[in-house]
């Protein structure tokens, strides 16, 4: 959309996204490559109960839901995080952290999902896994930078699609749990390692549900956003919870934990034992799902790039938005970045990395909103979290506890380069710093050198 400024022709978001395609936006991106990819690590770690890893983390996932919900209709722009922690804390610098830590872990779900698009993509029709990556950021870019109304459209033909093979799972597990009488056979809470087990594939699998944040990121593209996004986020949540945790029944159901924890396309297997030939379908749906899903974190990390630049905490070229309605510039580094990314390792590895960034920010998240519900109470919110306490709001604390506490499931490794990560973040931040402080000063040396011609000219006069 063209906009007149100062005499320049300049170029702002495009509003195109109701609450249909909002909700759409938020399945599409929470069912993806975590379902389709990650179900058998799940299942090597859980065992049976791998559905109850599902429900911790949809709970989890909830708790955080409503505090994005809350906060996404008080401050309904680009960069979420950072908005919301710079409202709540006051510290540019703690805020930039927070979003910088979204950024990288946007990125690296976008070579870890990328991954998982190219293992069923081999599995089908072979070929080498980085370059088929590789080609499929590349095109999900362009379709990134061609709009927002475009890229919707694909969301939306892709979701459909994967939503029905997760439902044809949930029915194929109805017919065979019935036919032979699986609960009568089958320990559904029984895991290796009891509740230890549980908590750390919870861990893993939550990669599932990363997205539903990541609408608010797009708020500035949403009609009516304070009241839209905050739907769409929990309806979507919703949807996706219920459908993880059944297609977690119907795969133990089927094909057992143990076999799922060594198939390279789970759910793909889970359909062959049932149907024949149906390990080719399910393996189609799945390169829907996972590219829809690459499409989508890439149009929400680009967006975040954006959202920084225009909050002035990185070069405004980042904040460029060209002809197609769309920050290009911010659209190209992504899609660079999220290529460079398949150098980093396997999709377990890189779920876990992106899972400890999603932890960190959820728990300033949360914090933010119980700090904001007593900085700025008379602020206007077109959703308030349920289940207050006065003013304290126990979703959010609930949400905070349940952050903190699954820090301890990770692994010294994972911790080492989230923190490598947010040393990162921080160095950039000093950097910007300093340039703008050189920046400032410059201006206020040009203004002195200005001031004084003017006073020797007076002079002369």
């Amino acid at each position: 959309m063209l906009r007149q400024s100062d005499g320049i022709a300049k170029y702002k978001l495009k509003r195109g996204i109701g609450l249909f395609e909002a909700t759409l936006y938020g399945i599409g991106i929470i069912l993806g490559a975590g379902i389709y990819a990650l179900i058998g690590v799940g299942a090597g770690i859980a065992g049976n109960a791998l559905w109850l890893s599902f429900l911790i983390g949809a709970a989890i996932a909830a708790f955080t839901g409503f505090s994005y919900a809350e906060l996404s209709s008080m401050y309904p722009k680009e960069a979420a995080e950072y908005v919301y922690t710079k409202h709540a804390f006051r510290k540019n610098s703690l805020a930039f952290i927070v979003q910088w830590v979204m950024l990288f872990t946007g990125i690296v779900s976008v070579t870890a999902v990328a991954l998982g698009f190219a293992g069923y993509w081999s599995f089908l029709f072979g070929g080498q896994i980085a370059l088929i990556a590789f080609l499929l950021i590349a095109v999900m870019s362009l379709i990134n930078y061609f709009g927002i109304s475009e890229s919707a459209k694909y969301n939306d033909i892709s979701t459909i699609i994967e939503t029905c093979g997760l439902l044809a799972i949930i029915g194929l597990g109805i017919y065979y749990i019935t036919r032979y009488d699986i609960f009568a056979s089958v320990n559904f809470l029984s895991s290796p390692t009891g509740i230890t087990g549980i908590l750390t594939a919870t861990t893993v699998v939550y990669f599932a549900f990363i997205g539903f944040e990541n609408l608010v990121n797009i708020s500035e593209e949403a009609k009516n956003a304070r009241k839209v996004i905050p739907k769409a986020l929990l309806i979507s949540l919703a949807i996706s919870a219920l459908i993880y945790v059944l297609v977690s029944v119907a795969a133990v159901a089927i094909l057992g934990a143990d076999a799922l924890s060594h198939s390279k396309a789970p759910l793909a297997e889970v359909a062959e034992k049932i149907v024949p030939g149906g390990s080719y379908v399910l393996s189609l749906i799945a390169l829907f799902a996972t590219s829809n899903t690459v499409l989508i974190l890439l149009i929400v990390s680009s967006r975040l790039l954006y959202g920084l630049a225009s909050n002035k905490m990185l070069p405004a070229l980042f904040a460029h938005v060209g002809t197609r309605g769309t920050p290009f510039i911010s659209v190209i580094t992504v899609g660079i970045f999220a290529a460079l990314g398949l150098l980093l390792g396997s999709i377990k590895s890189l779920a876990h990395l992106v899972d400890l960034g999603i932890f960190v920010v959820y728990i300033f998240v949360n914090l933010s909103v119980i700090i904001l519900r007593y900085r700025e109470p008379g602020m206007k919110r077109a959703f308030k979290a349920p289940l207050n306490i006065g003013r304290f709001p126990m979703l959010a604390f609930l949400g905070l506890a349940a952050n903190l506490g699954l820090l301890y499931y990770f692994d010294l490794r994972t911790f080492i380069s989230g923190i490598l990560l947010s040393l990162a973040g921080f160095v950039i931040y000093l950097i910007l710093c300093k340039k703008a402080a050189k920046g400032a000063e410059l201006k206020v040396h040009n203004h002195k050198a200005r001031f004084h011609r003017n006073i020797v000219l007076k002079n002369k006069l």
